[in-house]
């Protein structure tokens, strides 16, 4: 395995500073070595000041250079997955092959982020040509396009310790873009931050780019997160993690002197529709299903399917039957550490003490630290209307089971849901024809509506949605899988009147990139 520093990537240098933060086995509680130091407040100012020097040059750099940086983070990375899959577990209690799954997963979203950045159509040119002879005035020439923002912090994600963390989605987008990028590590998984992190520095220098293109900085969440957020040299943010946590620094971004887009994915229940046709038709297959997508991960996905409303009719006592059977047989299984195992143990008591709601079944107790029992829960619309917590999150390896009397209240449920990053809805042909107003009720409440399917896990595409209304994510307009999450990190710039030597290459009338352009109102 490389060496590990237990220090901050800063540029080219390392951090300073005595070890203070440990990753722990969330399974045995061992403190693993080694410790990282927390960032000093120099030390991220001066990550931050080499990010903002490098931000005109990497800016400005080509398409085809960025999409090489990226490949080359992508085949940095896979050339120590053994490494990988070796520490990552110790750090977050993953076994083996979600690790192996998830770097191939992260690799493969860097190489995609390459193509869009190679190919160029993704900055949206758009030409409008002069018209001198324009009554009453005159018409300019205008072009406009998407460029940088600037330098961009990144909040590593507990749940996904590659995916979401030092070279995920929001790092990738950044760097497509043209933004420096500097990396907040997350205290559960130190280790596997520094190894990715030494990659994609690696990288850096393998391909020539500025000093300050890249750097990882530990400390304190409160701290040096909120330092990063206000820095005023940082032009936006990327985070996923607690909607406390999310809230805390949208409103830091929000209150500067200059307020910088912050992105923030946040909480989501994820709820599931059951039509009665398809839960008399197929109820057992759907228990079978829902249990695999409620208990994947240990719960431990932003997508897992925390509420299921189904209609209390003939058909749902064998479902609620067979769902609770598989929840009861679900062995213990360790979650990722002792904070989100401690939520979820107190978010399942009192969800469980609420006094209109049924513990229906609970799973097998495991061994060791940090166990979690999947749990299954049962209440009526009614009661699920009149108390808003029992639509909170409860993080972890759980559905409430909501029943009601018919499509009204159907309605009414789906309503009064906040925003989700996912809705299902299973239905046969003839359900879902019958239920339409449920389908534009759910594209309201979510990013990513699913017909006959499960939401745990997200494919990572071009026309991918990871995102949603307010609290899913901060701005639903936004995603944080799929390349429209380049868009995160731009903004327009019009530039009326110059002559073409001057415009950048995407702008000039002879298009010497050949990407796609809108040229008078005609895309082509």
């Amino acid at each position: 395995m490389a060496e590990l520093s237990g220090k901050s990537i800063i540029g080219f240098q390392q951090g300073g500073g005595e070890a203070s933060i440990f990753g722990i086995n969330p399974a045995t509680g061992e403190k693993l070595q080694p410790g990282y130091a927390a960032a000093s407040g120099a030390e991220m100012d001066r990550a931050v000041d080499l990010a903002a020097e490098s931000a005109a040059s990497f800016g400005k750099s080509t398409g085809a250079d960025r999409a090489a940086f990226l490949r080359k983070i992508a085949d940095n990375i896979e050339a120590i997955i053994d490494d990988l899959a070796a520490l990552a577990p110790q750090e977050t209690g993953l076994p083996e092959g979600r690790i192996r799954m998830e770097t191939g997963r992260t690799c493969g979203q860097l190489r995609l982020f390459a193509t869009v950045a190679e190919e160029g159509s993704w900055v949206d040119a758009r030409i409008d040509h002069a018209d001198p002879d324009r009554a009453p005035v005159p018409k300019p020439d205008t072009r406009s396009m998407e460029r940088p923002l600037g330098p961009v912090a990144v909040f590593c994600a507990s749940n996904f310790p590659i995916a979401f963390s030092v070279a995920g989605g929001d790092t990738a987008a950044a760097l497509a873009a043209g933004c420096p990028v500097i990396v907040k590590a997350h205290h559960s998984h130190p280790g596997t931050a520094e190894l990715v992190g030494q990659a994609v520095i690696a990288a850096v220098k393998d391909c020539g780019l500025p000093e300050g293109t890249f750097s990882l900085l530990y400390g304190p969440g409160r701290e040096i997160g909120q330092a990063l957020v206000q820095h005023p040299s940082i032009k936006a943010a990327g985070f996923t993690g607690s909607r406390a946590g999310g809230q805390a620094l949208m409103k830091l971004a929000a209150d500067r002197p200059e307020p910088i887009p912050f992105y923030a994915e946040m909480s989501s229940i994820n709820p599931v529709f059951i039509l009665p046709e398809a839960l008399a038709k197929r109820g057992e297959a759907l228990a079978t299903g829902l249990h695999g997508s409620l208990t994947l991960g240990v719960g431990q996905f932003c997508t897992n399917p925390g509420l299921t409303i189904a209609a209390n009719d003939a058909s749902l006592e064998p479902f609620v039957s067979k769902l609770a059977e598989l929840v009861g047989g679900s062995p213990g299984a360790t979650m990722l550490n002792p904070g989100i195992s401690d939520a979820y143990d107190s978010g399942a008591n009192t969800l469980g003490g609420n006094n209109t709601v049924d513990i229906v079944a609970q799973g097998e107790s495991g061994e060791g630290q940090c166990q979690a029992r999947a749990a299954l829960f049962r209440t009526t619309a009614d009661a699920f209307l009149a108390d808003e917590s029992l639509g909170a999150e409860l993080f972890g390896p759980s559905t409430l089971v909501v029943t009601h009397d018919g499509t009204d209240k159907m309605l009414a449920l789906a309503r009064s849901l906040e925003g989700q990053l996912t809705s299902t809805v299973h239905g046969t042909d003839a359900d879902l024809e019958a239920n339409r107003e449920l389908l534009d009720v759910l594209e309201t409440r979510a990013g990513r509506v699913l017909i006959n399917g499960f939401p745990t896990g997200v494919e990572v595409c071009h026309s991918m949605v990871h995102g949603g209304p307010f609290p899913a994510t901060s701005d639903g307009r936004s995603t944080s899988v799929g390349t429209n999450a380049i868009h995160r990190f731009t903004r327009a710039v019009c530039y009326q009147s110059f002559p073409d030597t001057l415009l950048p290459a995407e702008l000039q009338e002879a298009n010497p990139l050949g990407i796609r352009r809108m040229v008078d109102g005609v895309t082509s």
